[in-house]
């Protein structure tokens, strides 16, 4: 891929995968019938986030919070229309507050340690070094347990959710977007053979970021003082956009420096959680990642293709 090519994202959803471009973003969803259906979002340009964007370590924060924003409305879309027969989106579900639930529980998936997420992976680990700190004293051991409480409440809730069929199926395609994208980078045709030959890991994922925090905040919480207690909690929580914004650019660096030897390892860790997040998706559900990519594509080259498909 040249340099000048444009930088895709994605994200994974219940039987779907969205990908994201400059200015739109398409959804494509396997539907009960076996056919593809679509979703596309015009991305708006706020000129306060636009400038904002600009600026270093504070462009992280201000990402996070749109793709947590967009990323819900095509959320919603796939959790609404994946298992119900076309025609029938609009009848009433006795299964509304379990679809409800699941919905709840996917979310936390795409923004896990963001948000909500965010302040339970970040006081829980502090509550619990503070706990042991008769036994573990001292500024040095205090960080490090809490660093390794987060990583251990990671690896711990990745595993779990991904024993769930619906979590797996996720993961699936979620493996599906990296394989398209790397395709995509590789220079190589969009077709189920060649995007299946792909690696499923890809440095700019979200799962990379989200180790990133943890490794971020380790030396952060270095620079602010552990006692008193109450100290340590606020500054935690303060501290919280200051990590996002750092681990962004680790994010960014990594990525930059994929194809250097020697530096390229800095972005193995975050491959290595890709592992847990990320599973070997099937013929099927490749064909609706790259169905979603080509859409995405069309949209770009006439934007007027875009109302022929949902949207809100």
């Amino acid at each position: 891929m040249s340099k000048e090519a444009p930088v895709y994202g994605g994200q994974a959803l219940l039987e779907g995968v969205m990908f994201a471009g400059k200015d739109h973003m398409v959804t494509a969803i396997r539907r009960n019938d076996d056919s593809i259906d679509y979703f596309h979002v015009t991305k708006e340009k706020k000129p306060l986030f636009q400038k904002l964007k600009k600026i270093p370590f504070l462009r992280g924060v201000i990402a996070l919070i749109e793709s947590a924003g967009f990323g819900s409305r095509h959320l919603q879309f796939a959790s609404e229309r994946y298992d119900v027969n076309p025609g029938e989106e609009d009848e009433d579900s006795e299964e509304e507050t379990s679809k409800l639930q699941m919905i709840l529980g996917v979310a936390v998936v795409g923004v896990l340690s963001f948000l909500f997420g965010k302040f339970v992976f970040t006081l829980v680990p502090m509550f619990l070094a503070e706990f042991l700190k008769p036994w573990f004293p001292g500024k040095t051991v205090q960080i490090l347990l809490e660093s390794g409480f987060k990583l251990i409440l990671l690896f711990a809730y990745l595993y779990v959710i991904s024993m769930a069929p619906i979590i797996k199926r996720v993961f699936q395609y979620h493996g599906a977007e990296h394989k398209v994208i790397n395709c995509y980078e590789s220079g190589l045709e969009l077709t189920v053979a060649n995007v299946q030959k792909q690696s499923r890991l890809h440095y700019r994922c979200g799962s990379s970021f989200i180790l990133f925090t943890v490794f971020v905040g380790l030396f952060v919480y270095f620079l602010v003082p552990t006692d008193p207690f109450w100290v340590r909690l606020v500054s935690r929580i303060l501290l919280i956009p200051v990590v996002i914004g750092i681990s962004f650019e680790v994010l960014q660096a990594t990525n930059a420096l994929r194809n250097v030897p020697v530096l390229r390892y800095l972005g193995y860790p975050g491959l290595w959680l890709q592992l847990l997040t990320t599973k070997e998706p099937k013929d099927d559900q490749v064909e609706v990642a790259i169905a979603s990519f080509k859409k995405l594509h069309e949209v770009e080259r006439n934007p007027e293709i875009a109302a022929t498909l949902h949207h809100d």
